[in-house]
This record gives structure tokens, sequence and C-alpha cells, in this order.
């Protein structure tokens, strides 16, 4: 069983709205790279990206944010980076993708270019409602294989805080994985020590049932300030997803291609602290579904139906929407976004 992601799931935003804010994003992707072990090519194709994706910000949006996390996969190392701003959007994006199209004097290497530097590339805009950009580049310049559980996540302090107190954790083996979302109480280093224990119960207990791995979480969080803790367990053998929350966890399940929505029931209580009833709950996990679970720092009247074609997206798109959209800022915020990719077994 692979650990696809624990708490080095979180990430760093810089906001874009003056050339400046452009160069330090770029100088923290180098940094990154630099850290990561990507060779000096690798490292000027990273640079290239993000401040072609920060100047399109200032220039046509005035602007948005760039988010970064070091990802894995299989061992191998990558960035992502996450582009963000509510302008006017792409009206012509088939012309935009062609290398070298450039408008409003842009850095002029175009759309077309950052998707050929990533070995990852999704883009969702509407005219009048901006743009969300997504790419990965890998160490070595080849994407890994993929896993049978696509994910994405945007996992981030309240602004002036450096720690986090949302933390995450997912595990994968052939045919199940298992996902915990946990929110400690408040925010700041105390916080992000709960969610922290949580998410290291998911990764120390891989394989248990999600009300078993809510009481460990329980335990181990006695003494800190506690947390809303989340748990599921995906079953693509008997299609059947399995849930347990405690707190103010939003868990969603979708359909696969957008169909119907359901929402996952958490019982009252804090996880460490007061936590009165632990139950289990069941429902359908067919072939393409999607899980989405947010912290309370996303408000929760979102609708994926108000974004057309946003179910062809990769979930890294989803969730940088909804941040990007819903995020109430003032607080952490967590969403994460899983989808089933239909072939498991190996």
């Amino acid at each position: 069983m692979e650990t696809i992601l624990g708490v080095g799931g979180r990430q760093t935003s810089y906001p874009v709205a003056e050339a400046s804010q452009v160069a330090a994003a770029r100088r923290a992707a180098g940094d990154m790279a630099a850290r990561l072990g990507f060779n000096e090519t690798g490292a000027g194709q990273v640079a290239i990206v993000v401040t072609e994706a920060a100047g399109n910000i200032v220039k046509h949006a005035s602007h948005g944010e760039i988010v970064l996390r070091q990802v894995y996969r299989h061992g191998v190392a990558g960035i992502e980076i996450l582009a963000l701003d509510r302008g006017p959007g792409i009206r012509n994006l088939a012309a935009s993708m062609a290398d070298g199209t450039s408008t409003a004097g842009s850095y002029g290497v175009g759309l077309g270019a950052m998707r050929r530097l990533s070995q990852e590339f999704d883009i969702y805009t509407t005219p009048g409602k901006g743009t969300v950009l997504g790419m990965v580049l890998w160490v070595g310049g080849a994407m890994p294989a993929e896993v049978a559980l696509q994910s994405g996540a945007v996992c981030l302090p309240l602004a002036g805080e450096h720690a986090c107190g949302d933390a995450w954790a997912l595990t994968c083996s052939a045919t199940s994985a298992t996902v915990l979302l946990a929110d400690g109480l408040g925010h700041g280093p105390n916080a992000a020590q709960a969610s922290e224990l949580a998410a290291g119960v998911l990764q120390a207990r891989a394989g248990q049932p999600p009300g078993t791995l809510m009481q460990d979480a329980h335990d181990a969080l006695r003494g800190t300030r506690g947390a809303a803790v989340a748990v599921a367990v995906l079953d693509a053998i008997g299609t059947q997803l399995q849930f347990c929350g405690i707190g103010n966890i939003a868990a969603h399940v979708y359909d696969g291609d957008g169909g119907a929505r359901r929402q996952m029931v958490s019982h009252n209580g804090i996880v460490g602290s007061n936590m009165r009833k632990v139950q289990e709950f069941a429902t359908p996990w067919p072939a393409g579904a999607i899980l989405i679970l947010h912290s309370d720092g996303l408000a929760t009247r979102w609708d994926l139906a108000d974004y057309a074609g946003v179910f062809a997206c990769h979930p890294r798109i989803i969730a940088a929407l909804l941040y990007r959209d819903f995020a109430r800022g003032r607080d952490d915020v967590t969403v994460l976004v899983l989808r089933d990719q239909q072939e498991w077994v190996q």
C-alpha cells in the first residue's frame, strides 16, 4: 500500500498582482525545484511555466495567485503549479493554446508552450469568470505511471499563518483506497499538531475500517486541542464507500460524469476530546465516481453543476475552482477531490 500524500500535501500560495510578485513566485518554484533534485534544464522549465502563468494573471486578470506543492508518485518527485484568477477568461482557447500566441504583450511563449513543458496540464476557463490552470512537472521530465485514483487538493493556512491547521493523508492499494482529512480546532501550530497526528494515524494504520481509524485518531489526539476528522474507505471491487465523520468536515459523492450527488453524515463532537458516537455509513462507489471532502474553511453553498464541463477536468482543477470561489478567507482551508479511474487491478 502506497501513501500518496500526507502532511507534505500542504501548499504555499503566492498572490500575483504586479511584476515583483511574479518574480517571487518564480523564485519559490526555483527553490522547490532545487530541493527536489531537478536538473538545470528541468528547473529552467519550471521557471518558464511559473513566470508565464503568473505573468498572464497580471496582464489579463489584474490579480490572482500561484499555488505550489511538491508531489510524489511511485517515488518520483514533481512540482504541481496551480494558477488561479477571476479575470475575463479565455474566449478562444484553441487559438490561445498555439505555441507562440501572445496577446496584451504577454511573456510570449503562451499556453501551448506551458502545456508542452509540463508533463501534466489541464485548464478550466469561462468567458467572464476567470481561469484555473493546473500543471505538474516531474523530475527527469517524464510522467510516472498513473495510479488508479486521481487526486487533487488545495490545503492552505489562514492568511498570515505559517502553520496550517488542516492535514490529510491518502493511501491506495490495488483495489481500495483510504483517505483522512483533519481540521485541528482553531488555527496555527496547535491546530497543526492535532491534524498532523490524525493524518499520521492513517499512515501508520492503513487498511483498517474507518471507524477503527477514527477511534485510533481519538486516542492519538488526547492532550491536544482536538480536531474534526473524516475518514473514507473506497472499495473498487465491492463498489462501495464507507465513511465515518466527527465534526464539520463536509463529504460529497458524485456518480461518474456528474450524476447523483450524495452528502455523507458526520456526528457532532471533537476527536481527542468529546467524541461520543462513532458510526460508519455506506454509499455506492460506482466506476468514475468523485469524492469531495473539505474543511469548514470552505463555504458550503457550492454546486459543481454550476461549472459546465468541469467533470471532465482533473481533480486538481475541481479543487482549485472550489477554493477560488468559496474559500471563506478567515480560517485554514482544505479541499480534497478524488476520482475513481475505473482500472484498479493491475
